[in-house]
């Protein structure tokens, strides 16, 4: 039995990776930004543990997880969760700018900081789910772009660093995913949404797992996920 930690499992990728992993039999910790999310996902997701911590705060990260239990070991940390806010460089503020930076890209930099030493124990596996705009950036999309960019960085850093240890790492770039964030997106952008001309989220998932699954010796290392239509 793996055992997994998971960002962003309260809806879309996030929570279909989650379905998808209890349904083969794994331990999963889900993180929660506050107690009473917590216990929605354990309500929700039967048999998983939960974590407190908040991603739009990664500077007490560590002091949230130092005041509670850890896995001893992690095969994977899913970096799933994610925030988006559409606007023109001219008109973004600089709090719009620090908020998408700290969920996308310093959170997840801080979170594996913090959880190296379960998955250096397990010869685990990171996983971030990117964005095609972590490879391009669009008008309007800056913000975002920038910290998907730079979880790209963040990613191929990493490798780099922990192959030594055994560690493997993922990046996944998916285009448009029908997900509450994508809605919320179509809102952004004046246009109706509709959710069947998108990558289903279970799609993503499928492609997070055959990474996940590859045998070891190898590694996928960037893989793109577009919608066919």
């Amino acid at each position: 039995m793996a055992t997994h930690l998971i960002t962003g499992a309260g809806s879309g990728i996030g929570a279909a990776v989650t379905r998808r992993l209890l349904d083969r039999g794994d331990e999963l910790w889900l993180l929660a930004r506050d107690a009473g999310r917590a216990k929605e996902f354990e309500e929700r997701f039967r048999g998983v543990r939960t974590l407190v911590g908040d991603l739009a705060e990664p500077e007490r990260l560590s002091w949230a997880l130092g005041h509670q239990e850890l896995p001893g070991h992690l095969d994977s940390l899913q970096h799933i969760a994610g925030v988006v806010e559409l606007g023109e460089v001219g008109e973004l503020t600089a709090k719009v700018w620090s908020s998408t930076l700290a969920a996308n890209l310093t959170a997840p930099a801080e979170l594996t900081r913090l959880l190296l030493p379960q998955l250096r124990l397990a010869r685990g596996h990171v996983l971030f789910v990117n964005s095609g705009a972590g490879l391009r950036a669009n008008p309007q999309w800056s913000a975002y772009a920038a910290s998907k960019h730079g979880l790209k960085a963040l990613a191929d850093a990493l490798r780099a660093e922990e192959s030594g240890h055994g560690v493997r790492v993922t990046s996944v770039y998916p285009g448009r995913t029908a997900t509450p964030m994508q809605e919320k997106v179509h809102r952004q952008e004046g246009r109706e949404y509709d959710p069947e001309r998108w990558i289903p989220a279970d799609a993503v998932a499928t492609t997070l797992l055959t990474a996940l699954d590859m045998p070891r010796g190898t590694e996928i290392t960037d893989l793109t996920v577009k919608p066919t239509a």
